[in-house]
C-alpha cells in the first residue's frame, strides 16, 4: 500500500519575518571573519610578538621594536607587489636580485660618470620597469609558467650584476658615492630616520604602510583591482567578460620592478656601495611573506593586509631570537615552520569559511 505525505500545516510566520533557506542564510559572524585572508595570519604575527615579549624582555624597548619594524619594513615593501602579482596568479623568482640590479645601476651610472645622484636614480627605474616589462611580456606572449620566465631572469641577473661590476669597477662591490651631488637629498628619501619620543624610526616603515595603505585601496575600491582577482581567479573567464588580461599581468610584473628599485634605492642610500652578489634568496623571504599573509599559490585570493603582518612575523622572529640569545641559525627552521603552518591554516580558513 502505497503512502503518501501528509503536508504539515503550522502557524504562517509573522509579518515582516524573513523566510531563509540554506542557500540564502546569512552566516555567522565568525565564518565571515575567517573568510577574510587576513585574519589567520593577524593572529599569527600577535602570538609571535606576545611569545617574544616573554621570551626575549629585550624586545620590549621602543629602540628594539623600531629595529623590528625596520626589518619587517625591507621586506613588507617588496612583499606588497609581490602579493598582488600573486593573487593576479604568477610568481617572480628574480624580485630579490633586481633589488640589487636597480642598486648598482644608480651607483655605477652616477659615479662612473661623475652624474647627479639623482639621474642614476631615475635610470634605475626605468630599468626596474623595464626588467618588470619584460618578465610580463614573456609569460603573456609564450604561455610559459611564470616561475620558469622569472627563473631565467634571476640567473640572467644575478649573472650580469656580477660580471658588469666587475668590468666596471674592479671589484665586487660599487664605490662609495656619498660625497656625490644629489646623495643628501635621496637619503632623506630612501633611507631617513626620525625621532619618536626618542626613539629612531627609519623613513621606510612609513613608506610599508603608505604602500600598504595604496595596494588595499586598488584592491578594494578601484577597477583594476577587480581585474587582478579575475585574472587570478580565471584568466580566460576575465578575458570573456572584458578583462584586459595581458595589460593586467605585465603591470603587475612592472609593479614588482618597482618596489625592486625603491628597496635598491634604500640600500644604496643606506649603505652608499653596493655587494653584487647579495639579494640571492630573498625572493623567497617575499613570497614566504606572501603566502603566510594569505595569498594562494594558485592565484585570485588575497589582501595586502596580510602579507603586511607575514613581514611583521618575519621581522619579530628575524630579531626576537637575536634579541632572546638564540642561535640565529634557527631562523630559517622558523621560517620554514612558518610558512608549513601558513599554508594549513589558510587551507582550514577556506574549507571552514566555505562550509555552509
Amino acid at each position: 500500500m502505497t503512502q503518501h505525505a501528509v503536508p504539515a500545516v503550522g502557524t504562517p510566520p509573522a509579518p515582516g519575518a524573513e523566510q531563509t533557506d540554506g542557500r540564502t542564510r546569512r552566516r555567522p559572524l565568525v565564518l565571515r571573519l575567517l573568510a577574510r585572508p587576513e585574519v589567520g595570519v593577524f593572529l599569527g604575527a600577535l602570538a609571535v610578538l606576545v611569545f617574544f615579549l616573554i621570551a626575549a624582555p629585550t624586545v620590549r624597548q621602543g629602540s628594539s621594536m623600531a629595529t623590528v619594524l625596520y626589518q619587517s619594513s625591507t621586506i613588507g615593501i617588496m612583499a606588497l607587489p609581490v602579493a598582488l602579482l600573486m593573487i593576479g596568479g604568477e610568481f617572480d623568482l628574480s624580485s630579490g636580485v633586481a633589488v640589487i640590479t636597480s642598486a648598482l645601476t644608480a651607483s655605477m651610472l652616477s659615479y662612473q660618470l661623475s652624474m647627479n645622484v639623482w639621474t642614476g636614480v631615475i635610470v634605475a627605474l626605468v630599468a626596474s620597469l623595464a626588467i618588470g616589462a619584460f618578465n610580463g611580456w614573456m609569460v603573456v606572449r609564450t604561455g610559459l609558467p611564470s616561475f620558469l620566465v622569472t627563473l631565467g631572469t634571476f640567473l640572467i641577473l644575478q649573472g650580469v650584476n656580477l660580471a658588469v661590476t666587475k668590468l666596471v669597477t674592479g671589484n665586487v662591490a660599487t664605490d662609495d658615492i656619498s660625497d656625490m651631488d644629489g646623495f643628501s637629498q635621496a637619503k632623506k628619501i630612501f633611507a631617513s630616520s626620525f625621532d619618536v619620543a626618542g626613539v629612531q624610526v627609519q623613513i621606510t616603515v612609513v613608506w610599508w604602510l603608505v604602500f600598504a595603505a595604496l595596494a588595499s585601496w586598488v584592491l578594494l575600491r578601484t577597477k583594476y583591482g577587480n581585474w587582478i582577482f579575475a585574472v587570478g581567479g580565471n584568466k580566460e573567464s576575465a578575458r570573456a567578460v572584458g578583462v584586459p588580461v595581458n595589460f593586467t599581468k605585465i603591470t603587475l610584473f612592472m609593479t614588482v620592478g618597482f618596489g625592486a628599485w625603491f628597496l635598491g634605492m634604500h640600500q644604496l642610500f643606506s649603505f652608499n656601495t653596493v655587494q653584487s652578489g647579495e639579494g640571492v634568496g630573498q625572493e623567497l623571504i617575499y613570497i614566504a611573506a606572501a603566502v603566510i599573509g594569505g595569498c594562494l599559490l594558485t592565484g585570485g585570493y588575497g589582501s595586502a593586509i596580510g602579507p603586511v603582518f607575514g613581514a611583521f612575523m618575519f621581522g619579530m622572529v628575524n630579531q626576537g631570537i637575536v634579541y632572546a640569545g638564540w642561535n640565529p641559525d634557527w631562523f630559517k627552521a622558523f621560517l620554514g615552520v612558518m610558512l608549513l603552518g601558513a599554508v594549513l591554516i589558510n587551507l582550514w580558513v577556506q574549507r571552514t569559511a566555505t562550509r555552509r
